[in-house]
């Protein structure tokens, strides 16, 4: 078994919002980012994704309704929503997805 000291993974990176991959599980990747309170722009993803509030807070629009995520809590976004990070989102978020298969 590998521990993974999550937050000072998120710490180390050198900028916010650049993930890190801390692991690969059969297809599913999971990922940790440092929150900086910049806001993002929208984007949306073939596959859903998991959103997991490590720490800070994760202000969200997600299909056009504005969602605060705290820490402790996660927020699946289904695949094809559209969704962006609103300002003020701070923190460490690890994100839990399956990257999109290419032919």
């Amino acid at each position: 078994m590998n521990i993974v000291d999550i937050p000072k993974a998120a710490a180390l990176l050198p900028d916010a919002w650049s993930s890190l991959q801390l692991a690969q599980i059969g297809h599913t990747s999971v990922k940790v980012l440092r929150m900086d309170g910049r806001p993002l722009q929208p984007e949306s993803h073939d596959t859903a994704e998991a959103l997991l509030v490590m720490d800070g807070h994760l202000h969200l629009i997600a299909d056009g309704h504005d969602i605060d995520i705290r820490p402790g809590e996660m927020y699946i976004v289904e695949a094809g929503v559209v969704h962006s990070v609103r300002p003020g989102s701070t923190g460490t978020l690890l994100i839990i997805e399956q990257p999109t298969h290419t032919a």
